[in-house]
């Protein structure tokens, strides 16, 4: 266990703390690239690492992402007029550019046409990218870093999908799930199947359709470190050690990102830190084409807030997401760390605390901590090790169940707007025989149909 002082160093994230200052090391995923686009407003809040802040695209394209009170009277800018060089505050019309600049003050240089006061009125601005359907922010010190280009985001052969929710808990304890895999015999299938007994529900979300092992009794973990995190591995029962659930595995990327999935869909997890004690969860799922095949263009990529609770309050967890979300919100706001009692299932979650102590100590020592990237020749396409083939589930999986008659597992609650071109690029899997679908969709058997998310 931690001690109260260790949990606190781990968990605050605001200005100033050391976690904080960690976290402002790293590119952070906020917002989804088309909620921003649909927003007539062209301008929406945004809350991270414990600041308040504004994002917007002038109308000339540029994404900025500044101080949310304007310098004047701190009026809200979210609620700004978006032109073609900036962002306006609707109340006396100061115009800030998407560097924080202050490039208009209208009565101001009325009254004094040769003023120079609005050079010293701007706001505090920070980088913005768009990768992979997402907008992704840097609040660090500068020289800035190049945002990370994992496999999963640059693959150009795949559909993706999005889907956001808003935690009301610290983002510790969602990442450390990542390295607990004997949660998943508990929560997603034990529970899971509970659940559906007690209130009579259907199968359509049972954790068993992963695949034949899926959530089988646990008979090992292991974890390893390699280049840019953590790689978890589990043997359960019926497993002969040779699956590469056990040899290879799924990886954290350090910080605060999980990566999970096969070859048919990768998911990735991104547990960013709103504030000390609120996460905003950000799934990308990725589903690629077979190799040699081409995946359905897709214009933009959907984004979606599946809900969590039932029309009572209570939680929905029918469905493996909610079952995690959960788990992480129920332990508190922040979990009381100094309280527990760590046994032998908690390995990585132990190991996992080491490293981040390890890279906060590199981090005040003046050295980066890992995957910091300065060489644009190495961020290509970062590669990580993981499994293709997850709980011996050989044949591709369909999105969506069919007809009634399919079983899939969700991950989060719900269905992408481009639930066509997912289920045309599964499809592609057809080619390869080892992985195809031998039955028509109607009639597959409820262990052969899968829904990843």
């Amino acid at each position: 266990m931690l001690s109260a002082a260790q949990n606190e160093r781990l968990t605050r994230v605001g200005p100033g703390t050391p976690m904080g200052t960690l976290m402002r090391r790293y590119w952070q995923p906020i917002a989804p690239v088309e909620e921003l686009d649909t927003n007539p407003r062209r301008a929406m809040k945004v809350r991270l690492l414990g600041e308040d802040l504004v994002l917007f695209r002038d109308r000339s394209g540029r994404l900025g992402l500044v101080d949310r009170a304007c310098s004047h009277r701190r009026m809200n800018l979210a609620y700004g007029i978006v032109e073609e060089d900036g962002i306006r505050c609707p109340y006396h019309g100061w115009k800030f550019s998407v560097s924080g600049e202050c490039i208009e003050q209208p009565f101001e240089q009325t009254v004094r046409p040769d003023s120079q006061f609005r050079q010293r009125c701007g706001i505090a601005s920070y980088p913005v990218e768009e990768l992979a359907g997402l907008v992704w922010a840097y609040l660090g010190p500068d020289p800035v870093p190049l945002l990370p280009r994992w496999s999963p985001l640059v693959i150009e052969e795949a559909v993706r999908d999005i889907t956001m929710c808003d935690l009301p808990c610290n983002w510790l304890q969602c990442q450390e799930n990542s390295l607990d895999p004997v949660h998943t015999e508990w929560l997603h299938r034990y529970m899971g199947d509970y659940i559906r007994a007690i209130y009579g529900l259907d199968d359509g979300t049972r954790f068993q359709g992963l695949g034949p092992t899926a959530g089988n009794p646990t008979r090992d973990i292991r974890f390893y470190d390699f280049e840019y995190g953590m790689a978890k591995c589990r043997r359960v029962e019926g497993d002969t050690g040779d699956e590469e659930d056990w040899t290879i595995g799924h990886p954290i990327l350090f910080p605060n990102t999980l990566v999970s999935g096969c070859q048919f869909s990768l998911i990735l997890q991104f547990r960013v830190p709103t504030d000390d004690v609120t996460t905003r969860h950000i799934t990308l799922y990725v589903f690629p084409a077979a190799p040699g095949t081409k995946a359905p263009q897709q214009k933009r990529v959907p984004y979606r807030y599946p809900p969590m609770k039932l029309p009572n309050g209570e939680w929905n967890l029918n469905h493996n997401f909610n079952q995690d979300y959960m788990a992480w919100v129920e332990q508190g706001t922040i979990a009381e760390r100094d309280k527990e009692r760590l046994g032998a299932s908690d390995r990585g979650v132990i190991r996992y605390r080491q490293m981040l102590e390890s890279e906060l100590k590199k981090m005040e020592r003046g050295e980066e901590p890992m995957n910091v990237f300065r060489d644009p020749a190495k961020n290509v396409c970062l590669e990580f090790p993981i499994e293709n083939i997850k709980h011996r589930m050989f044949t591709r999986p369909l999105y969506k169940p069919a007809n009634g008659k399919v079983s899939g597992v969700a991950g989060d609650v719900g269905y992408s707007a481009d639930t066509d071109l997912i289920e045309a690029t599964l499809a592609t899997w057809d080619t390869i025989p080892l992985y195809a679908m031998v039955q028509p969709p109607g009639d597959c058997a409820p262990d052969v149909a899968v829904r990843f998310g």
